[in-house]
Formats: C-alpha cells, structure tokens, sequence
C-alpha cells in the first residue's frame, strides 16, 4: 500500500488525461475545480462523483457564471472577443480557433456545447439550481439552449437535481451543527464531566447501595406482576355474562385488531396463568438461590471497595481508547493507499453510439496512431478510473481482507491487555492478607508492567482467535449483502445459520478470553491452560456465575441509564433556557439537541468507561473467590483470604483468626 498507494486520488480530483486538478507545481495548480463538457450524459450525482461520466472533464479555475453556447460564442466572437474569451476558459487547454466548424468541435469535444451557471461542489461544477415557487430553475430560468439546436427545461437535469440538492441541504444542515457545536463545546465538557462525577459516586456508593438497588428492584416486578394476576383475574370476572365473552380464540380465529381478542375471557384467564407461573418461577428462585444473590450482592460491594483502593484503574480506559484510536488510525490510512493503489485507465470515448471501441481501454500516448479515429471520428482516449490488470491489482480485495484482519487483531489486542492489566490490579487487591496493608504499591502500573513483559504472547493468541472469528462474520455479512438479490432460499437460510452461529461463537469466546486472561493475571500460566482452568472453575460455579452475570448486568445498566438519563435533562433544562439562574449563560442555537444529544451519548459512553472497570473487578473477584474456596479451607495453613461479609454469608469460620 505504502509503495503504491497515492491520496492524491481521493484529495484531487482527475481530469480526463488523468491529471490531479489543483496539485501544486503543476499546470493545474490554479485550476482545483473539475468541470463536466456535457452534464446531462452523466445519470446522477454518483456517476459524477466517481469519475465514471461519459464526457470530456477538463479542471478549471472557477466554474461558469451564465449561460452560453458555443454556437453563439462562434457567431458574435469577432465584435464581442469578450465573450470568446470567457467562454474558451472552459475549452481545452491551447484551444484558440473560432473559425473551425461547429460541427467538427463539437466532434472532437474541443469545447463544450454550452455552459450554464453552476457552483463548485466537492470541487466539481454541478449547476446552480433553485425552486422558484415550486418550479425548478437554473439561475431563475427553466429553459436554457443545449448548443445543438434544441431549447430545453431544466426538468431534464431532474435526476442529477434531486440528488445535488438533497447534498447541498445536507451541507447545509452540517455548517448548522458544526455552529452548533461551535458554540457549545465548552458546555458539552462540563455535562460530560458532571458524568464522569455522578459515574465515579454511583460506584463508590454500591459498597452501600447494591444490596437495596436490587432488592427494591425485585420486589417491584414481583409486585408489578402481582397486580397484573389481580387486573387479568378482575377482566376475567367482569366479562362473565357479556355476550359472545365466552367464544374461544379458535372460535374466532386470527384477527387483526388485536383488541378483538381482548373481548374474550379466555385470553384474559391465559395472560393470568402465564403471570402466575412466572411469578412462582420468581419466588422459588429467589428461595433457592438467596444465597447466591447474597454473595454476588457480596461481591459487588467488595468490588466498590477495591476500587476505592485503587482507583487508578477508573481512568485505565482512557489507554485503551488512545490504543484502540491508534489502531483506527493505522487502519484507515492503510485502507486509502490500497484504495488508491490503482494505475489511471483510459477507454475509449465516441461521440457514435454504433462504434465498436466504445469503452474498451486505450494508451493515450499510442492513441492517435491507431486507426479508432479513423473508424470513430472524435473518439478520444480518456480517463475513466483508478484501477489495474496487474497480478497486485486483481488481489487488492484480499489485501483489504488482510488489513481488516489486522486491524480486529489490534483491536482485540488493546482490549485483551486492558482486561489483563485490571485483573492482575484486582487480584493483587484480593490476595491481600490485610487490606490495603498489603497491597503492593502502584498495583495498576505493576500489573501493566507484567501483562507486556510476561504475557504479550497470550493475549495476542486469544486476540488472534477472536479475530479470526470475527473476520469469518465480516466475510459472511459482505456475502449476505452480495447475494440479497438472489431467490434461492436454501442460500438465504444457510447464510442465515452461519451467521448466528458465528454471533454464538464469538460471544462465548469472548466469555472465554475474558476469563481465561483473569487466570494469565493471576497465575502467569499460557493463555490455554488459563482458558481451560478458567473454564472448568466456571462450571463447578456455573450457579454462581449465572446469578453474579444478571444481578451485575442489571445494577450496571441501571447506573448507565441514571447517569445518561440524569445528566441527559439537565442538559435538556439548560438548553432549552428553563433553568432561571443560567438563562442568560445558555448558547442561542439552531438545534438544541445536536448538544443535548451529544451529551446523553457521551455521558452513556463515560458511564460504560467507568462501569466496564467495575465489571471486570466484580469478574476477578469472582475468579478469586472461587479459587479461595477450592484451594483454602480456613485452617492456619490455608486461610481465607475472603472479606469477612463473604465469610459470614457461607457460614464458614477462620480456624485461626486472620487479620482483615
């Protein structure tokens, strides 16, 4: 890519002899915009914007300001050398003879037929349009002389109109942002660090608040639930005696009001044993498993405390978001230069529909002494795109395929040495005989310093083979997109397969990994023999785990969803002016919620930095207390090194009293 890619091509654009308009010390440095001979044989915008529109494209300076036809340019150039003057601008370059016959220039496109009033664009010309009430319009006219001969609307450009105005609002609609944004950055900072305070507090305050979140949380579905027996059971009896309430669904068959069913008795007596058989799953879960809720309660406070001892580890994610930007970055600018790694093609362009060399490709150098013009008269070889025939240019797809690979290797890299690090930061907090006596100092920077010295190679496998997954889906989602159109049913449906069970498989391996690089913090071991120690120490606890992942996943997602929500209408109060203190401190803008929105993402995003740090300490100190219990059993020789709230809801004792 390095060796024969050029940005050039994405930053200029090319004329039809394939030269960058508006590149430094060159012919066209003055000349930045390129300009279409005959913009009505180009379909759309699109077409225009890849360089794909069959018609002379010459850069200019600037784009026309009126209108004008060759013809009558001809006509008038020897009393208005003016107008000659302007309009040659637009010819191609050297071209200075008015007395050549119409028809031969037009032939050999030395000019544009005619010009008409246009604007630049993504540095191209596209014409000026505009509705005046209603009716479209070019420089306020709905006719204008195609220089053949013919007058007409401008309703013919309707196609290429439609799209270049609905880019021109877009444009629009985007300065209006960017001042948006312009405008109220500095309040956007202060509600994304208002997140960043209410993340930081709602982490401390679960050593004190898990408990009661979760169990005000519980009572209220089983009380929600609870009224919804008492409403289908009320239903049910109100509508007894009202005739036709007793028809069954099947009586009735499938209706597309659904209120229609609601009529009936036995849909209301279904909703109600449906409700009652969830609320008894409920109960007796929360029975049989009421010590295994007390322990992930447990271990979710413990989780808060440590980080309170160590609470470098809340601004680790900043590292790995400047890893994770660094790998973008690589990704890109790799993808540009192979994108742009194409030789300029040039194909033959004819002004005859019925000639045979029509679009086949050409060397402008040999062109003219070939005999296509003879057959042809006015073909001409220009360029038509970036591209190549050589065995590299053919493979240019795989090699994006290969970048691609690279870039999700990095990636799940980054994020492999951030979960490694906060485990082996956690774990030290956990192995503490007495806490925070012992915890060795600069635990975040020490459990870096190990995962690049000792364990580089383990987390780049367990990255390796996540990223493989995730390029088979890659490959998977593309062909699903290539074979949309197809009727093939069976493709369809298999396509369909795959890719749920790769989604499957991914996910279980990022389970697995997430686990596996706990162990590498903890014991150092190779990244197999973690996962599979990992693996199997989650299935002698797989009660433990099930329990611990919900009630983890519910606070977690609780606490993002106050602090979004929270800070997302404060700052809907202040830019909306509805806070009396700071009326007059509130930007005056175009859309109050580009930063109204800006801030609700962000402080999801904040809250999601902080909360993914707590998950991961909650899963270390799961690992670890499971490890505690299997490899310790209280004696003087292997005390716990459990917290004393663990000890007291398993019911077990020190056999020697152990310092905490």
């Amino acid at each position: 890519a390095w060796v024969h890619g050029d940005p050039r091509k994405v930053i200029y654009p090319t004329d039809s002899y394939g030269q960058f308009c508006g590149q430094k010390d060159t012919l066209n440095e003055n000349k930045t915009i390129l300009f279409y001979f005959n913009i009505l044989k180009c379909a759309s915008p699109i077409v225009l914007i890849n360089l794909q529109c069959p018609t002379t494209q010459l850069c200019v300076s600037k784009c026309p300001d009126r209108f004008a036809t060759y013809i009558d340019v001809q006509a008038s150039y020897r009393y208005k050398p003016d107008q000659w003057n302007y309009f040659r601008q637009f010819c191609k370059p050297g071209f200075n003879n008015p007395r050549k016959s119409v028809a031969q220039v037009l032939r050999d496109e030395d000019c544009p037929s005619m010009i008409i009033p246009s604007r630049p664009f993504l540095k191209r010309c596209f014409p000026d349009f505009s509705t005046k009430n209603g009716v479209l319009t070019v420089a306020n006219q709905t006719t204008f002389k195609d220089g053949r001969g013919k007058t007409r609307n401008v309703t013919d450009l309707r196609e290429a109109a439609n799209g270049i105005n609905n880019v021109l609002d877009a444009r629009s609609f985007g300065m209006k942002i960017f001042e948006d944004y312009a405008i109220s950055w500095y309040w956007i900072l202060i509600g994304l660090f208002i997140a960043m305070i209410v993340s930081l507090l709602f982490l401390v305050l679960l050593r004190f608040t898990a408990g009661v979140l979760f169990w005000i949380f519980i009572f209220g579905v089983i009380g929600i639930i609870g009224y919804g027996i008492w409403h289908c059971y009320w239903e049910y009896v109100h509508l007894k005696g009202i005739p036709g309430s007793d028809l069954t669904v099947y009586d009735i068959g499938f209706q597309t009001d659904f209120r229609v069913y609601l009529q009936l008795r036995q849909t209301w007596l279904a909703f109600m044993i449906i409700l009652c058989v969830v609320e008894v799953i409920i109960i007796l879960m929360l029975i049989f498993l009421r010590n295994r809720i007390r322990i992930a309660i447990a271990l979710l406070k413990e989780g808060s405390r440590a980080i309170g001892y160590v609470m470098s580890t809340l601004f680790y994610p900043i590292v790995t978001f400047i890893l994770i930007a660094i790998c973008i970055s690589y990704w890109a600018v790799t993808a540009v230069f192979l994108a742009t790694s194409g030789e300029p093609v040039y194909k033959v362009m004819a002004n005859q529909t019925l000639c045979k060399y029509a679009n086949l490709t050409c060397d402008p150098e040999t062109f003219n002494t070939t005999n296509v013009t003879k057959l042809c008269p006015g073909a001409q070889c220009t360029f038509a795109f970036y591209g190549g025939e050589s065995l590299y240019h053919k493979y240019i797809f795989i090699f994006q395929l290969a970048n691609a690979f690279v870039f999700l290797w990095l990636v799940n890299f980054a994020i492999a040495l951030g979960q490694c690090t906060l485990a082996g930061a956690f774990a030290s907090y956990y192995w503490a005989s007495r806490k925070p006596a012992d915890i060795p100092l600069w635990p975040l920077f020490s459990s870096f310093g190990r995962a690049i010295r000792y364990h580089t190679g383990s987390l780049a496998f367990g990255a390796l083979i996540l990223a493989i997954v995730q390029l088979i889906r890659v490959i998977l989602e593309y062909l699903d997109h290539k074979l949309k159109g197809t009727q093939n049913s069976f493709t369809r449906f298999l396509l369909c397969c795959l890719k749920c069970c790769f989604w499957c498989l991914e996910k279980f391996l990022k389970f697995i990994n997430r686990n596996a690089y706990i162990m590498i913090a903890i014991y150092g071991k190779n990244f197999c023999t973690s996962a599979k120690e990992a693996f199997f120490l989650l299935m002698r606890n797989v009660v433990r785990v099930a329990v611990l992942d919900k009630v983890t996943d519910f606070l977690l997602f609780l606490g993002k969803i106050l602090v979004a929500g929270g800070v997302g209408v404060l700052a809907f109060f202040f830019f909306t002016q509805r806070i009396p203190v700071f009326a007059q401190e509130a930007p005056t803008l175009n859309y109050y919620w580009v930063p109204l929105l800006t801030v609700i993402i962000g402080s999801y995003l904040v809250a999601h930095g902080f909360f993914s740090v707590y998950a991961m300490c909650v899963d270390t100190l799961f690992l670890c207390f499971c490890e505690d219990l299997e490899r310790n059993d209280g004696s003087t020789a292997k005390p716990y090194f459990m917290s004393a709230s663990l000890h007291r809801i398993l019911g077990k004792k020190e056999l020697s009293p152990k310092k905490a």
